[in-house]
């Protein structure tokens, strides 16, 4: 019986520059916490800002490394941009981070 094939991962480099782009850009603390708070729910820049203690400004820059890589969305809603997650499977890999910080 012969071995499964290795994951996708493994097989295309090129996938895994991507994936390697999408833990980067989770992998400082703030943008890391930011992820965290929107897989809870939809925010503005001033409730995250708020909720982490932390400068809005600060946030909204962390924030665009995050929709610039397609991982946040922000719509206008009552003049305030709302952030959310743009890509679902985050909630796994914060899930994933929290049962590993163990």
């Amino acid at each position: 019986m012969s071995a499964p094939p290795p994951p996708p991962i493994f097989a295309d480099p090129e996938r895994a520059e991507r994936v390697a782009a999408v833990l980067k850009a989770v992998a400082h603390p703030l943008r890391l916490r930011l992820v965290a708070l929107l897989c809870q729910g939809d925010e503005t820049v001033g409730g995250l800002a708020g909720r982490l203690g932390a400068d809005p400004v600060i946030v909204s820059q962390q924030l665009r490394v995050l929709r610039e890589h397609g991982l946040v969305l922000a719509a206008r809603e009552d003049g305030f941009a709302r952030y959310r997650i743009a890509e679902e499977n985050l909630r796994g890999l914060v899930h994933c981070m929290e049962r590993c910080r163990r």
